[in-house]
């Protein structure tokens, strides 16, 4: 019991809590103070397969409009070997005989979720990817395609989209054993796919440097002072006409950064932390190597360092 302000008695009183009608009562008039409250609080019992198991909760995951039943259908669990679980065995084997036709979808769900994680993406990012696999899945013209190749690319043209983009080589690393080359073609696929649908060409979000920046910096380990000229210079660089990648100028810039500083890169390094290759970091560094004195920031390095950085 506790004690509540009750209209009619004009004063506090000890109120009973109706948890069958979810009805605040007073105890000394009857009147019902508050009705049909809910109760946030866990259950005591336990509803889990395993014994061990004290987790109260039993609520399920979250509805899902991309499925056909909003992913509120009753999955049946696989057995654990403990005794009395022959019904729950037998059930389940009738439910997989039985036709679902989401269960193509819940599966490339997972898939995205799992290659997501990996790449610690949020999650606006793995909604907008699991949306573009359901609309190619609808037209139902992806059969015979590698499915991991698809999924991939679903998750990159969805890091574009969301303008947090990643490289190809970065999604390869998470995609099942699929390879750059198929999760390019993949990825011309589904936008062909789209476009069709819509009438009009997929808007894929423009991919500048400054959005590989911070993450090829803190693979680097370099410092906040560091970082904090590497993106202002490559912001600078977009000034000028530089005929390449934004990833290799992102390399390229965090390659002169680190030359300027006490604690150098090597280039290997450099390339590891990117995915750039050290020919293309080379040959990215010569076509800035003219504009440096305007790339750099004045408060980062003097103009005699800038003279003695080594020459393409």
């Amino acid at each position: 019991m506790s004690d509540a302000y009750c209209s009619d008695c004009k004063r506090q009183t000890e109120v009973v809590f109706d948890h069958s009608a979810g009805d605040t009562v007073c105890s000394e008039c009857g009147l019902v103070l508050e009705s049909h409250s809910i109760d946030e609080t866990s259950e005591w019992r336990t509803f889990a397969n395993e014994s061990g198991d004290n987790d109260p909760v039993r609520v399920g995951g979250p509805t899902n409009p991309l499925l056909a039943d909003g992913g509120l259908s009753t999955v049946i669990a696989k057995p654990n070997g403990a005794t009395g679980e022959f019904l729950s065995s037998s059930l389940g084997r009738w439910q997989n005989r039985g036709s679902n036709p989401d269960r193509g979808l819940i599966q490339a769900f997972k898939t995205i979720a799992t290659m997501s994680d990996r790449l610690g993406l949020v999650a606006t990012i793995k909604d907008r990817a699991n949306e573009i696999y359901k609309r190619v899945e609808d037209q139902k013209s992806s059969r015979g395609r590698n499915q991991d190749a698809l999924l991939a690319a679903c998750l990159y043209i969805a890091c574009r989209q969301e303008d947090k983009p990643r490289t190809v080589k970065e999604i390869c690393s998470v995609a099942n054993g699929a390879t750059k080359k198929e999760i390019g073609r993949a990825k011309e696929y589904i936008v062909k796919q789209l476009g069709l649908e819509n009438g009009q060409s997929v808007e894929m979000g423009t991919i500048h440097a400054g959005d590989f920046m911070r993450r090829f910096c803190s693979n680097l380990g370099m410092n906040n002072q560091a970082v904090k000229a590497a993106q202002e210079a490559v912001t600078k660089s977009e000034e000028f006409d530089i005929r390449r990648s934004p990833i290799s100028i992102a390399a390229a810039v965090i390659y002169i950064i680190t030359q300027l500083s006490d604690d150098k890169k090597p280039l290997k390094d450099i390339s590891v932390a990117t995915g750039v290759a050290e020919g293309t970091i080379r040959n990215s560094y010569k076509d800035l190597y003219p504009h440096v004195s305007k790339i750099i920031p004045s408060w980062y390095a003097k103009e005699e360092d800038l003279k003695n950085l080594c020459s393409p």
